[in-house]
């Protein structure tokens, strides 16, 4: 693991929308339900991606492409800054202020529809570079809070259903026969840490 991952981040914005497909809105905190993710978010619930964070460096590389994005705009939770997310292998157990404690339960998504995102810059970060974790002890979050891994994962969640990562797999041996591309990149299982 990286130097970066085992320094403590922090919190850049808390964001929540009341449905599912549409950018959030940024706001300073929100607070977490034990097993459920943030109230009154319209991804929380009894699954294993109850909440999504993103790291601001993910979303300045799509600033760097011409894109006016921030915070929110990828439908991600959690925006970051300082840590290194994608350091993070499954079952990684992640504190954010004096008491939240979020377990990573999955590494990017199959995005089923593309976003208007996507169709602005021909690619989007969240599906390859967003996490989702389950909600280990509930509180609240604020922006300013630290981020720090308690634990590495050994590359599994109790909450991650075998057929999120078969379809994680799927897609992107699809995308990369799509591409042409000689040698695929790792495989969900690889990045999932199996």
């Amino acid at each position: 693991m990286t130097e970066a991952a085992m320094s403590s981040g922090t919190v850049v914005s808390v964001n929540l929308s009341e449905r599912k497909t549409v950018r959030k809105t940024p706001g300073t905190h929100g607070t977490l339900v034990l097993d459920r993710g943030f109230e009154g978010d319209a991804h929380a619930g009894d699954w294993h991606r109850q909440v999504s964070l993103l790291a601001l460096e993910s979303i300045q590389s799509m600033v760097d492409k011409g894109l006016d994005v921030g915070p929110g705009d990828f439908a991600e939770n959690i925006t970051t800054s300082g840590i290194d997310l994608l350091a993070l292998p499954v079952g990684s157990v992640v504190r954010i202020g004096d008491g939240v404690l979020l377990e990573i339960s999955q590494i990017g998504k199959v995005c089923h529809t593309k976003c208007a995102i996507f169709y602005q810059a021909g690619d989007c970060v969240m599906p390859r570079e967003g996490l989702f974790a389950v909600v280990r002890q509930a509180g609240d979050v604020e922006t300013g809070d630290a981020v720090e891994v308690v634990s590495l994962g050994n590359g599994t969640c109790d909450r991650t259903p075998a057929e999120a990562i078969a379809e994680f797999e799927a897609e992107k041996a699809a995308e990369a026969a799509a591409k042409g591309e000689a040698c695929a990149p790792a495989s969900a299982a690889t990045r999932l840490g199996e």
